[in-house]
């Protein structure tokens, strides 16, 4: 691994071990699947995305990157794990979905490469599993044209979050894997809002995300103590 790329060997091969699992609404990933419609429709709502070209950070097999596509909005999808992307881009063959791209390529180096070129950027459960989020943030906001939107969704750092997210969802009720999340990397709000600040992002809209064990209900709500997501623009 390149040191110069901000990325964690240990976090990429997690994924990767699990790609083919992506699109099975059953398997770990099936989370991933229950919030995706909360998600999207929160996206569309702020930034209507239709006929806009959208870059997804960090998306994995494609979950959120297809189903904005299929809103009609332009995707080009960016992951640097290489078996996660050929999914994605299998299921893209598959279903027939247009208007989808996927590339291996940081967000750091995007950035490099196509300065201000898109109208929105997600940056969506990745923040948590890089070494360096500041960065990330930092690349999404020159990335994102004047004017444009960038989404963010993360873990914030507390006792409750440890609860919920790591013993609750890993140990507990057995919806993540074991190991997915790092209590040290989780960010909270202040912080995040601070590194969006400090790249010219203006915070528009917070949101938190709720779960019931008991209905297996996700919903979106004002409570930020352990999932969030946020929405920003480039002034």
């Amino acid at each position: 691994m390149n040191a110069h790329i901000n990325a964690d060997p240990a976090e990429l091969a997690k994924f990767s071990e699990l790609a083919h699992r992506w699109w099975d609404p059953e398997s770990e990933f099936r989370p991933l699947h229950q919030i995706n419609p909360l998600r999207l429709t929160w996206i569309d709502a702020l930034a209507e995305i239709k006929g806009k070209r959208v870059l997804d950070i960090g998306c994995g097999g494609g979950i959120l990157s297809d189903a904005m596509a299929r809103k009609g909005a332009l995707v080009t999808g960016i992951d640097l794990s290489t078996k996660a992307l050929r999914v994605a881009q299998l299921h893209a063959l598959e279903a027939g979905t247009a208007n989808v791209d996927y590339q291996e390529i940081s967000a750091e180096a995007m950035a490099q490469q196509e300065p201000a070129s898109f109208d929105v950027v997600t940056c969506m459960e990745m923040l948590e599993h890089v070494p360096d989020p500041s960065s990330v943030v930092r690349a999404c906001a020159a990335l994102v044209k004047p004017g444009g939107w960038v989404f963010f969704s993360t873990l914030n750092r507390n006792p409750k979050a440890f609860l919920f997210a790591i013993l609750g969802a890993e140990y507990v009720l057995q919806l993540l894997p074991k190991g997915t999340h790092e209590y040290a990397k989780f960010i909270k709000p202040s912080e995040l809002a601070r590194y969006a600040r400090e790249v010219g992002l203006e915070l528009t809209d917070t949101r938190g995300m709720e779960y019931n064990p008991l209905t297996r209900r996700y919903w979106l709500s004002g409570n930020t103590s352990v999932n969030y997501l946020f929405a920003t623009r480039k002034a």
